[in-house]
């Protein structure tokens, strides 16, 4: 776990060289004296643990120079810190013996019992394996600690330890691998730190990392802080009196104290509001810490008593907790000399999880609620991420994912019941309904933002209620993936596309295939195993499927295919003929079959072309982008046909003018209802004058449907014209 810290490994390490440390060295017995709350029993493994570890890394430094049994002692020591139990200091002790000593899992196992090997084996870095790139492997690494930590939450806890060690130890090192690694730190296990409650934590990784990244802009801010806060103290002491004051007053039982900003925190409010060193430090922190839920109500009450509060700058995390589990109140007063104060309140419960999140739950047990909440919130995300992982195509597209997630900036929204459903900030109401479920996210068609429709790509805002509309038949739009904001939501749109493209593209290269056997009077079940085995071995693919996937998509002719199939000589395969018509089943397509330039339905003349990315292209004959190109290269056009039975639902355009009238939107949606069609997308080209033009994006069966709809519709008084957008005319729209 500590490769970019430790000098290389002795591959044959004597046993008789001395210890490391021992029992009297005083960094181990301040260790052993913070073990005080763990059993005798216990105890005495943990002393086994560290032993056993040392006599493993025996003969092995850090590129320091220091014995590198002082970072696993290190990472133990912050684990016990938290209270941590037996099982996991001992794994903090073990944690590299799998990967840096030659010590197998079973050995572990058997030594020390299977829960503390597999939190070690959880821990251990994919270095035996090859990968393509830095990224790669970067990418897989993180996949499977994520995995092991949905398994067993102290694998975080340990490996956020020993990175937070590495990060402090990184001034041996080169100044390229610590910037990488400082960026990692800041990218990956910040956030995850952040996401499980673990604040000062995320605060000390942060300002390692910025220090490491960017040392020359660490060292004038820090320069410049230091000098600032001794002209501060006056005003601080006269704020923090006042507050104090005025909370006595109301009978209000509290602690009050400044909160000191990170140089971090400083350098990004700077870079991202543009703001200068000055402006940021103009603004005052305090944290108030009453004794109870009901006393922070009342301390706002009385602070707000005292100075103006700033208009929109209010945020109750008591009534709706972040993701992370925090719980304070928010707000900003004008103090004197027109000052920005921001104060936070909570209560003494509220403080510590605040400090240690999730750790809490070893921590502070005894305080019951807090922390198991937090303990099954943060098991709930690390399930999700699992689903997310199985849905994503590989770990490089899981990691990108993943890492959209681990930033918790966030709004609260609510389903029509009441629901509170928490989510990205500048999340949209498609992320709402893969959030709600998988099923309604892939059918969903349409929003109610607060009881009026909105677009799907509207950005949802704090206390926003949403209502979804959905669609029968599930058809989730590639395009969604330009503006959803959750890694998860990403994932299963993008699992669902890659799994509708196979089937539809397998689907019609089975056709296409049975087609070209005709031409040597086979049939595809006829095919002799050992030909498809043949084909398997040469082409590389996996299965049957990939094949069909491939001749559908234009990767693999079919004729040659045939040849391979049959056994033939490529000089017996029959010269190429007219295709066969191909029948067209009903299907969303997902942008294999259906063109968008004309949207074809099922009773409109239809021709297909080749597309070597995207397949066989379907094109109404009047389509005026295929019309030029007709009578070229005439090998790349096919007869096709609609299917005799068709189930599915097809979008098509349409164009309403209509009289400007109140009510007369509503109108026509009650009659495109009532005909059985489905809305997918309504704009409007309003020219200010006594007439608008609608245009509205349908869902219909086939070319009667749409003709009952446009009936429907043309018998509504205020509708003057109505007619289905063609190529030619959207272009002179």
């Amino acid at each position: 776990m500590n490769t970019e810290a430790r000098a290389p490994v002795n591959p044959e390490i004597s046993p008789d060289l001395p210890p490391a440390l021992g029992p009297d060295d005083p960094a181990y017995r301040v260790f052993i004296d913070s073990l005080d709350y763990l059993s005798a029993a216990d105890l005495a493994r943990v002393e086994e643990a560290f032993v056993f570890s040392e006599q493993c890394h025996r003969g092995q430094t850090r590129i320091s120079g220091e014995a590198y049994i002082t970072h696993p002692l290190a990472v133990a020591g912050a684990l016990a810190d938290w209270k941590m139990d037996a099982v996991a200091i001992m794994a903090a002790l073990l944690h590299d013996t799998i990967e840096d000593t030659g010590v197998t899992k079973a050995e572990l196992a058997e030594r020390f019992g299977k829960p503390v090997a597999e939190l070690v084996e959880g821990l251990s870095k994919l270095d035996r394996l090859e990968f393509a790139s830095q990224h790669e492997a970067q990418a897989e690494n993180f996949r499977k600690m994520l995995l092991a930590m949905a398994r067993d939450i102290r694998v975080i806890l340990i490996k956020l330890t020993d990175r937070l060690h590495n990060m402090q130890t990184l001034g041996s090192m080169r100044a390229d691998k610590r910037r990488r690694i400082a960026r990692e730190t800041l990218e990956i296990y910040a956030p995850i730190a952040n996401r499980l409650g673990l604040n000062t934590l995320f605060r000390e990784l942060q300002d390692l990392a910025f220090h490491n990244i960017y040392p020359n802009r660490y060292d004038v801010l820090a320069r410049a802080v230091k000098s600032v806060r001794g002209n501060r103290k006056e005003m601080v002491q006269r704020i923090l009196s006042s507050l104090t004051d005025k909370l006595a007053q109301a009978g209000v039982k509290a602690d009050v104290f400044g909160r000191q900003k990170t140089l971090y925190s400083i350098y990004r409010k700077m870079i991202e509001k543009h703001l200068s060193f000055s402006q940021v430090l103009d603004l005052y922190g305090f944290r108030v810490v009453v004794e109870d839920y009901a006393s922070c109500y009342t301390a706002l009450g009385a602070l707000h008593a005292l100075y103006k509060p700033l208009p929109g700058k209010f945020k109750d995390y008591l009534a709706i907790p972040k993701v992370n589990g925090y719980q304070s109140l928010h707000t900003t007063l004008i103090g004197p000399y027109g000052t920005p104060i921001e104060i936070q309140i909570r209560t003494r419960d509220m403080h510590r999880l605040a400090q240690e999140g999730v750790a809490s739950h070893w921590l502070y047990k005894e305080s019951g609620k807090f922390s198991d909440d937090l303990h099954d919130k943060t098991t709930k995300w690390l399930e999700s991420l699992v689903e997310m992982q199985s849905m994503s195509g590989d770990s490089s597209e899981f990691y990108e994912h993943a890492k959209v997630d681990l930033f918790p900036d966030e709004v609260f929204v609510f389903t029509p019941n009441g629901k509170i459903l928490t989510l990205p900030r500048g999340a949209t109401a498609v992320d709402f309904a893969y959030a709600v479920h998988t099923d309604i996210g892939n059918r969903c068609v349409a929003a109610r933002i607060n009881r009026e429709f909105a677009p799907l790509r509207t950005e949802l805002q704090n206390g926003d209620q949403i209502e979804i509309v959905t669609a029968v038949i599930p058809n989730p739009n590639p395009g969604w993936l330009k503006f959803v904001k959750s890694g998860r939501t990403r994932s299963k749109i993008r699992h669902f596309l890659r799994s509708a493209h196979h089937d539809s593209s397998a689907a019609l290269g089975k056709r296409m295939l049975s087609s070209e056997l005709a031409r040597y009077g086979q049939r595809l079940q006829d095919v002799p195993t050992a030909g498809w085995g043949r084909m398997l071995d040469r082409s590389g693919a996996q299965a049957e499927g990939h094949i069909l996937s491939e001749i559908g998509t234009g990767q693999r002719p079919a004729a040659d295919v045939v040849v391979e199939l049959l056994g033939l000589d490529p000089k017996q395969a029959l010269p190429a003929a007219a295709s066969a018509p191909v029948l067209i089943n009903g299907t969303d397509g997902v942008a294999v079959h259906l063109s968008t330039c004309c949207q074809p339905i099922p009773g409109d003349p239809i021709v297909g072309s080749l597309d070597t990315v995207r397949g066989l292209v379907v094109h109404t004959h009047d389509c005026l982008r295929i019309r030029r190109h007709l009578g070229q290269d005439a090998q790349k056009w096919i007869d096709v046909e609609w299917a005799s039975e068709i189930h599915s639902q097809f979008d098509v355009r349409i164009r309403v003018e209509i009289r400007n009238q109140r009510g007369v939107l509503a109108k026509i949606s009650s009659a495109i209802a009532e005909a059985d069609s489905n809305i997918m997308h309504i704009s409007m080209d309003d020219a200010g004058g006594m007439y608008t033009t609608l245009f509205f994006t349908l869902q219909v069966r086939d070319r009667k449907h749409l003709a009952h709809v446009m009936r429907g519709v043309r018998h509504i008084p205020e509708v003057s014209r109505i007619s289905r957008i063609r190529d030619s005319e959207e272009r002179a729209v």
